[in-house]
């Protein structure tokens, strides 16, 4: 059985816990709100002081450097970007990972192109999944459809996914 949650606990665990994960600080919130969760229900422990507990934990975290959200949402919006997700994924993600939509806005904002990135994003998706330019010359027309229905499901504008999916020759 896990002992109680107290300061000292918490604090090796959101340790522990951003040795292993980058994280905002909303998802960090989360994941030591379940041990405060967990202890009140083995040791009826109070919740109150459990939340109290967590938040002097992150604001000694954020003191320390070791929490940061906008460097957190501006790495996470540069691996997605890399790997071929659109800015409404983008967006999605980084709601899910606890990122205000203020600041993800600001840092989908501070791309230099946008239009271009976007372009970018969708062509590297295209490579990965073997979309459109990518596939053999037989295929490519029959499943020309196909391919604009997963960049669109993907979150890509019509006009993106027309110009990624009918280039001729795939760019490096």
């Amino acid at each position: 059985m896990p002992p109680p949650v107290t300061a000292e606990r918490l604090h090796a665990a959101a340790l522990r816990h951003l040795a292993r994960y980058a994280t905002s600080t909303a998802n960090l919130r989360r994941v030591l709100m379940r041990r405060v969760e967990r202890s009140v229900r083995l040791h009826d422990t109070d919740p109150t002081e459990g939340a109290q507990l967590v938040d002097g934990v992150l604001v000694r975290l954020t003191a320390a450097g070791l929490l940061d959200d906008a460097a957190y949402a501006e790495a996470l919006a540069r691996s997605l970007r890399r790997r071929g997700a659109s800015r409404r994924m983008v967006r999605a993600r980084m709601g899910e990972k606890g990122v205000g939509g203020d600041l993800a806005a600001a840092m989908l904002e501070a791309e230099e192109d946008p239009a271009a990135a976007e372009l970018a994003a969708a062509r590297a998706l295209a490579r990965r999944r073997r979309l459109g330019p990518w596939r053999s010359v037989a295929e490519r027309a029959h499943r020309r459809d196909r391919d604009l229905a997963a960049l669109a499901r993907a979150g890509f504008p019509l006009d993106v996914a027309r110009a990624v999916i009918d280039e001729e020759e795939p760019e490096e």
